[in-house]
């Protein structure tokens, strides 16, 4: 597999540091609020790589961590009349719930800042001790100007970034660039530390739950643009100080959402809620449409883009349905098997850094292999049955669910009647059989 190193910003084939394991970590949400769209499209394209790498026979070990504490947390509290555990809680079950109908599989591990707050203030006091970071009233901050990598992701030097980044002015730190490590707090979830009550930076905690599970550098770090600069890059800076590496071999950054061509925006009324478009236009339709565009790219959200996922997505479920059912009337079994030379094309694709769209239109032309077989008087099963496995493992892949159809008896002895009526000519009483078939949706 080759992907586009952000580190490097070229593309790179990928090297597990422990062979025959690929280590993977995300930024995960801060749990405020229910996620939008935007949030799964990276929630989206980073489990259609550790699917392409299972199936190629990696262990992979994902891990997409909870931010539970934060200033805004602390706002929803307020406003909500309830503590900030009831609001994290709320909105972890509301992230997971869109993970399952979105047919994400669930990471190997999902730690929360909060379960990490002893190691991560180690950390915030081993980078004081080694002269990275200093404190100012009981707020600690990273020093920049200690790191001679710094800018390495955003490819920018400490100087340019001082003109261009958008940073907090603060008369307490050294330099703009300078970000928090600990804030020094009075209200919210707090804890004691060398500096005094407080809590940790952002950019702090991804460093430390990384290191805690995997104990060095990782394989894969991946996260949307937004999140390259400052998130990503003072992450680096730290690891860089105490760990001496980059935290991961490969950086990825997913491209942004874009609503009618517009950016997508929290200020915005554009911010569609992920839990919404699911229950609108279901997991499969969905998914479809996030994966339509290359994951570097921009992809634009409008209308007509859903009605076309929808469209491909009957397009390609339709067969499957089909022998599904013709396969049952026949006394036909399905034994799951398939020609993996078929899947060479397919997964070649989605080695070439991720390129789903080439993915695609293989999906596309097994497809219409599939529809060809079906179209005969007289099935081949077993040749259909071997297409159709080959197309199924496909979209498992992309993550697309396939509904399971079992008929009953009810229902074979219906279209027994229907194919009896027939042959009589007794047409009305075919057409009653027909549609009875309809509607329990074997026709």
């Amino acid at each position: 597999m080759k992907l586009y190193n952000t580190l490097t910003n070229t593309k790179e084939e990928l090297k597990p540091i422990k062979e025959g394991t690929i280590s993977m970590y995300c930024c995960g949400p801060t749990v405020y609020n229910y996620v939008h769209i935007g949030n799964v499209r990276n929630m989206v394209v980073f489990d259609v790589l550790r699917r392409t790498l299972e199936y190629q026979g990696y262990h992979v070990e994902q891990m997409v961590n909870f931010t539970d504490v934060d200033d805004k947390i602390i706002k929803r509290a307020k406003e909500e009349g309830v503590s900030e555990a009831e609001i994290t809680e709320k909105y972890i079950k509301a992230y997971n719930d869109v993970r399952h109908g979105m047919h994400v599989l669930m990471p190997t591990y999902t730690p929360r800042v909060t379960e990490n707050m002893g190691a991560i203030i180690d950390f915030i006091d081993d980078l004081v001790q080694k002269g990275s970071a200093y404190e100012v009233d009981g707020d600690v901050y990273f020093d920049v100007e200690h790191s001679k990598y710094y800018g390495e992701l955003s490819k920018n030097t400490i100087e340019e970034l001082k003109v261009g980044a958008r940073v907090d002015e603060n008369e307490k730190k050294h330099s703009p660039l300078d970000f928090a490590l600990w804030k020094a707090m009075n209200e919210g979830l707090r804890w004691d530390s060398p500096w005094g009550m407080g809590r940790p930076g952002w950019h702090t905690e991804c460093v430390v739950m990384i290191h805690n599970q995997f104990k060095g550098e990782i394989d894969i770090h991946m996260g949307g643009v937004d999140l390259k600069f400052p998130h990503h890059e003072n992450e680096i800076a730290q690891s860089r100080a105490l760990h001496g590496h980059a935290i991961a071999h490969t950086w990825i950054h997913n491209a942004m959402l874009n609503i009618d061509g517009e950016k997508m925006s929290k200020s915005m009324a554009n911010g569609l809620l992920a839990n919404d478009m699911i229950e609108l236009h279901g997991g499969n339709v969905l998914r479809w449409m996030l994966m339509s565009t290359h994951y570097r790219l921009a992809l634009n959200f409008t209308d007509e883009v859903m009605d076309n996922a929808r469209k491909e997505i009957d397009k390609i479920l339709t067969p499957l349905k089909q022998l599904a059912i013709k396969g049952q009337l026949a006394d036909q079994t399905n034994n799951g098997e398939y020609n993996k030379e078929e899947m060479t094309d397919f997964i070649n694709a989605l080695n070439d850094d991720l390129n789903i769209s080439n993915a695609m239109s293989i999906v596309y032309e097994k497809v219409k292999e599939l529809n060809q077989l079906l179209r005969v008087r007289e099935i081949d099963f077993v040749k259909a049955y071997d297409k159709a496995n080959v197309l199924m493992k496909m979209l498992e892949i992309l993550g697309i669910e396939v509904p399971s159809i079992v008929l009953t008896e009810e229902d074979k002895e219906l279209y027994a009647k229907w194919n009896q009526a027939k042959s009589e000519k007794d047409f009305e009483a075919a057409d009653t059989y027909r549609n009875q078939l309809i509607k329990r949706g074997v026709m």
